[in-house]
């Protein structure tokens, strides 16, 4: 597989891949990151399309300037006013969910790197992801009691399961932002760092999960998934299955291989 880098996407939407990570960049810093309609259908291309993609073995997403993204552009909400037919505005966004659960459920991991604020839809994108890295800046907003709405992008599913009902509703409820140290308390963020040092450690950790076994992080997320819904013995199940097949891949022959040669494995998905 090709380690060159290689770009794509949009403007406002910047993808570059190197090193089997596809950093995806909201790139509107004069507008904090707010997300348009073109962001979104960008991102959602993006992420189709890069999850067939061999030579990606992680998403990296982050923002441009001084915010991941300040969520919903609230200045062309104020201007659309409600909307005009409420059944196409459901289907509408019924298609933006797909994002979150692309993410949630695809085979590849996702890392979103935080700096400054992730607000409204925008933090449930950052929640939907499966780490979260802050610098000391960063926080997170769910920003909808302010707005007179009740959340949306599955920011309630996601923030429950990291830090439990009553947590998630009080940050709800609230509308209160949740900075880096308290969001590392709460198990939010994996990891807060320096705002001049989050670029760089959040690549290499997304860098050093491509690395990785393909197949094996394929069924590891899946396991994972599965723990959230699932009961223990199905579960177990599941381990044993993919536990088995996964000795029978050539990335497992070439893992025990390295490893008794003391070098790095080469693991090719196969």
């Amino acid at each position: 597989m090709s380690d060159g880098m290689r770009e794509t996407g949009t403007d406002e939407v910047t993808c570059e891949i190197r090193e089997r990570v596809a950093k995806i960049t909201l790139n509107r810093p004069e507008a904090k990151n707010a997300l348009t309609m073109d962001m979104k259908e960008s991102l959602y291309v993006l992420v189709r399309d890069l999850e067939s993609d061999p030579e990606v073995g992680c998403f990296l997403l982050t923002g441009a300037g001084d915010a991941f993204s300040a969520g919903g552009d609230t200045k062309r909400m104020k201007k659309e006013g409600k909307p005009p037919v409420m059944e196409a505005r459901q289907r509408q966004l019924r298609w933006e969910h797909e994002l979150p659960r692309m993410l949630h459920q695809s085979s590849k991991p996702s890392i979103a790197a935080v700096h400054g604020a992730a607000a409204g839809a925008a933090c449930s994108i950052a929640l939907s992801c499966d780490l979260r890295i802050a610098s000391e800046k960063g926080f997170i907003l769910t920003s909808f009691a302010r707005l007179g709405l009740s959340g949306d992008y599955g920011g309630t599913w996601f923030l429950t399961q990291l830090v439990g009902p009553a947590k998630a509703r009080e940050i709800y409820f609230t509308a209160e932002r949740v900075d880096a140290q308290t969001g590392l308390e709460l198990g939010i963020f994996n990891r807060v760092m320096p705002a001049e040092q989050l670029q760089e450690e959040a690549f290499a950790l997304a860098a050093q999960i491509a690395s990785g076994p393909p197949i094996a992080l394929r069924w590891m997320k899946a396991n994972l998934n599965r723990a959230l819904t699932e009961d223990l013995e199905t579960c177990l199940r599941y381990e044993a299955d993919r536990m088995v097949r996964g000795a029978l891949t050539d990335d497992y022959v070439e893992a025990v291989t390295a490893f008794a040669e003391k070098r790095r494995p080469d693991f090719k998905g196969k």
